[in-house]
């Protein structure tokens, strides 16, 4: 139950009786919603043809629940689309006005020393993506919204779901936060409260590390004999070049420079409107207590191959989230009673490629079909529900899964280490030596300071940000204004700290307190404490918080806890 679930005197909750609501307006839930809006016009029409026997699904509530303030708004990924799923969803995609950036037309990778690159000769394949397409994940959310409000299925942006509701272990609908709370929890002059939406099914697709989800998962216990859940950490910037500098459809992978003491690589696409799209991924499970993927975006931009790629250009966009990198072995129970979860939710990624959005999007529309087959029993329960689990089974989406279910465990151990494992599991279908390798959770993997850079710590060169110059380089705080984060500062904080001694006493001490560093958005700062002389305290500037979530997966004490904040707040991403 919320904090903050008290009301005024005389203030109830609107109840709303729905058929399925959909917890996330993403691509894995717009594309559960217009999928099954889809079935179910198939469905009535069969009927009414006779070609099929039952009664038709008259007038269909399916609701979306959406916490950013548009659809799109908290979007953000690389993002270079596999249209397999979009292609089933919709065929005439491209004709419907797909909003594409540009089809692939040439790959590589790249090894980046500390001054040099080295292009490999043949592109390892996890890295083909001709005939993929690089899309703006923001852009096409939209479109997807757009596409499911023709069809009569209604969206609520600015709602944040908070509680789930149960009778017994069954979900039986959700409640969505209240709006108009001063920073202690009292409402104020513009208070409204959150509204009960009672669901004959509940679909959770609310993303990586979806705050809802986390909180059933641990009701029911549905990670058990499961893969901890581990994830990696991705920014990126979007540079506007001068005009006929920039050739369209190139995807550049690099793996090396600047990354040291950390597992990821980088990735660069390009758009047209000689637009360049930079990023780098690092995994979390890290030993290293100042990673900084901000600063390590900064530094790549110092890199000849990259400085050259660039020179001339002006930063416009910038962002970060993290990804779900458990895969197969991490995904949860995918179905239960009154309720299914897909995509991000369910870490559904497939990281040796970088790929999410199109098993998001096949996750969300198998979800839909047993939606579908649902309503026509009328029947949720976990019996009829737990067909949504074979089904995904059967899909490419675990077949993909399935294919790297022990990459990201093998890569966790180094480069260099990892390759000749690598391969093995390439030869044996992804098994390698061991199957079913084990995951550290992130936040357990965290060493002090000078374990790892030893008594140079922050003072070592590698952990310097290159000089802001407000074109190119940017300091972090700079950087989340292109991000258009919104919060209204006399709100309630989302960032629940759960013992700030040991942020002064043991974590700045000994880690330098990681929060400061791998929070992408300069949510953590470490003050003088005015009560302890010679300590730092910790101040959370939660409207700086760009829902990346970091701070609720890498936290070495886990002590933060992320929840939504107030519904429209966050990010208001447009071109990510």
């Amino acid at each position: 139950m919320s904090v903050y679930n008290d009301l005024p005197e005389g203030v109830t909750r609107e109840t709303m009786d729905v058929d399925v609501l959909i917890v996330g307006g993403g691509s894995a839930g717009l594309s559960c919603a217009l999928h099954l809006a889809n079935q179910i016009e198939k469905h009535n029409a069969d009927i009414a043809a006779g070609t099929a026997q039952g009664e038709p699904i008259v007038d269909p509530m399916i609701v979306v629940l959406e916490k950013g303030a548009e659809v799109g708004a908290h979007s953000f990924s690389g993002a270079v689309l596999n249209p397999s799923a979009l292609r089933e969803l919709m065929p005439d995609y491209k004709e419907q006005g797909c909003p594409i950036d540009s089809d692939v037309k040439k790959d590589a990778v790249y090894y980046l020393g500390s001054d040099f690159a080295f292009k490999l000769p043949i592109t390892p394949p996890p890295f083909h993506n001709i005939g993929h397409h690089i899309v703006s994940i923001s852009k096409l959310n939209r479109w997807l919204g757009q596409k499911c409000e023709e069809k009569g299925i209604n969206i609520f942006p600015g709602f944040a779901a908070v509680e789930a509701i149960y009778e017994g272990d069954k979900i039986v609908g959700v409640r969505t936060g209240d709006k108009g709370r001063d920073k202690n929890g009292q409402p104020k002059s513009n208070f409204e409260p959150g509204m009960i939406l009672k669901s004959k099914l509940v679909v959770f697709a609310e993303g990586t590390r979806g705050s809802l989800f986390k909180q059933v998962q641990k009701k029911l216990n549905l990670r058990d004999g499961k893969n901890a859940e581990v994830f990696e950490e991705g920014v990126k910037e979007i540079i506007q070049m001068p005009p006929g500098t920039v050739e369209p459809g190139q995807v550049i992978h690099t793996l090396g420079f600047p990354l040291k003491k950390s597992i990821g690589g980088t990735f660069i696409y390009t758009i047209p409107g000689d637009k360049i799209i930079l990023g780098i991924v690092a995994y979390l499970d890290t030993h290293d207590p100042l990673l900084d993927p901000h600063r390590e975006l900064q530094k790549l931009k110092t890199h000849p191959f990259v400085r050259k790629m660039i020179e001339g250009g002006k930063v416009i966009a910038y962002g970060g989230k993290t990804l779900p990198a458990g895969g197969y072995y991490s995904m949860p129970r995918l179905a239960g009673d009154g309720w299914m979860v897909c995509g991000d939710s369910a870490s559904m990624v497939d990281v040796q490629k970088l790929k999410g959005i199109h098993l998001a999007m096949k996750s969300g529309m198998l979800a839909a079909e047993t939606a579908l087959a649902g309503l026509i029993a009328q029947n949720t329960s976990a019996e009829v529900l737990s067909g949504y689990e074979k089904k995904i089974h059967d899909s490419f989406v675990a077949k993909e899964l399935y294919r790297v279910r022990n990459f990201h465990q093998t890569l966790s151990k180094g480069m260099y280490a990892s390759m000749p494992l690598l391969a093995l599991q390439e030869i044996t279908g992804g098994r390698g030596l061991f199957d079913h390798m084990p995951v550290h959770k992130d936040a357990g993997t965290t060493e002090k300071v000078v374990d790892v850079w030893g008594p140079e710590g922050l003072q070592h060169p590698e952990n310097q940000l290159p000089k802001a110059d407000g074109t190119l380089f940017f300091d972090k705080l700079s950087s989340v204004y292109l991000t258009g984060t919104m919060h209204d500062e006399d709100s309630p904080n989302h960032l629940l700290l759960g013992d700030g001694d040991i942020c002064r006493t043991v974590c700045e001490p000994q880690y330098k307190s990681p929060c400061v560093r791998f929070c992408p958005a300069s949510v953590y700062e470490m003050l003088p404490s005015q009560k302890h002389q010679g300590q730092y305290d910790l101040q959370i500037n939660f409207t700086n918080c760009i829902h990346c979530k970091t701070c609720d997966i890498k936290c070495p004490f886990e002590n933060i806890d992320w929840t939504v904040p107030e519904g429209g707040g966050g990010p208001q991403y447009q071109e990510t």
